[in-house]
């Protein structure tokens, strides 16, 4: 007798646990990076929104290291978190890192970057083929209509596949303009990792090839844009040159002010961050939380949840990321 009723108090002891660990669910949070501001903002609402919902979050950022981020991935898995939330470095090599936390029984939400070739639960982003076409229809507009356009293309890293769906979206509008003469791209390439040195040498070598006749800098994302930026202030071109950006960051919305930048692409963070963390408890205690689409990944159709973006320039910097509370007026003077 008594030995059963020590193996009832077990049994109710694990039961109790099991509830605990479903009704307190632990997330893991694996970030690409932590040096650009965005994944900052993104992190701290994201563990805002989650603790609000009574989780916990275990983060790991890999600075842009593909073998890293495979380690900070399988250590969230030792570590038995309910659920993993994960921003790739590399989408393709983030498959191993998927497979082990599918043979753990751990869902995986990619979080703004999709995983490929994997069976990952859920994709939240925001719709980057309509980033990369925001970019492109803002720099076409205001290109000259009385003589084909000359542009240089800036992308993003090879190895996120977000680049290549912005590239996909600036291609949508370009490409029709290019067929028809209207626009001669001078110069193209991808930044390594995001880095902006890389766009930096990019540009660079743009205007030694190109030489100063240059009307936009089709840029994928504000980081690299600065870097593009730098090279056309030490050739006297900054603010005679139209540049596109994305991510709002500070330093990008100082710039538009300025003048050197003219646009940036503001992806409302604080709406895709406490949505992936809502995703995230949801499908920790056994929930399916409802997608709006589905993307297919190489191996299914991943149900997935788009949020909206915003074209910002001077014009309506105050509007939206100032009126969201994104920055500061403060801080942009």
């Amino acid at each position: 007798m008594r030995h059963l009723s020590a193996l009832l108090l077990l049994f109710l002891a694990g039961a109790t646990a099991a509830f605990a660990s479903r009704a307190q669910p632990v997330i893991g949070l694996s970030l690409d990076t932590l040096k650009e501001e965005r994944w900052q903002r993104d992190r701290d609402t994201f563990i805002a929104e989650a603790k609000k919902l009574g989780a916990s979050v275990i983060v790991q950022s890999a600075n842009s290291d593909d073998t890293r981020q495979i380690r900070d991935v399988e250590s969230l898995i030792s570590r038995q978190v309910d659920v993993l939330v994960i921003v790739p470095h590399n989408g393709e090599a983030m498959t191993r890192a998927v497979k082990s936390a599918n043979e753990a029984k751990i869902p995986v939400i990619a979080y703004d970057r999709l995983i490929l070739n994997s069976a990952i639960d859920y994709y939240l982003t925001f719709d980057n083929v309509k980033v990369g076409e925001a970019q492109a229809r803002y720099a076409a507009d205001r290109l000259p209509q009385d003589r084909p356009a000359r542009i240089v293309r800036i992308y993003g890293a090879p190895t996120d596949n977000n680049a290549k769906l912005f590239k996909q979206g600036q291609d949508n509008i370009l490409r029709p303009l290019i067929q028809a003469g209207r626009v001669q791209v001078v110069h193209e390439d991808w930044a390594l990792d995001w880095k902006p040195e890389n766009a930096k040498k990019i540009m660079n070598a743009a205007v030694t090839k190109a030489g100063r006749a240059i009307d936009a800098v089709v840029v994928s994302n504000d980081g690299t844009a600065g870097g593009a930026i730098q090279a056309l202030q030490e050739d006297g071109l900054a603010g005679k040159v139209l540049v596109t950006g994305q991510d709002a960051d500070l330093a990008a919305c100082h710039r538009i002010l300025r003048g050197t930048q003219a646009m940036t692409v503001y992806k409302p963070l604080k709406n895709l961050a406490s949505l992936a963390a809502r995703v995230a408890v949801e499908v920790a205690k056994g929930g399916r939380p409802a997608a709006t689409s589905t993307l297919h990944n190489g191996l299914k159709d991943v149900p997935s949840i788009f949020e909206a973006i915003v074209t910002v320039d001077r014009s309506n910097l105050e509007a939206t990321v100032v009126a969201d509370g994104f920055h500061r007026a403060a801080d942009l003077k």
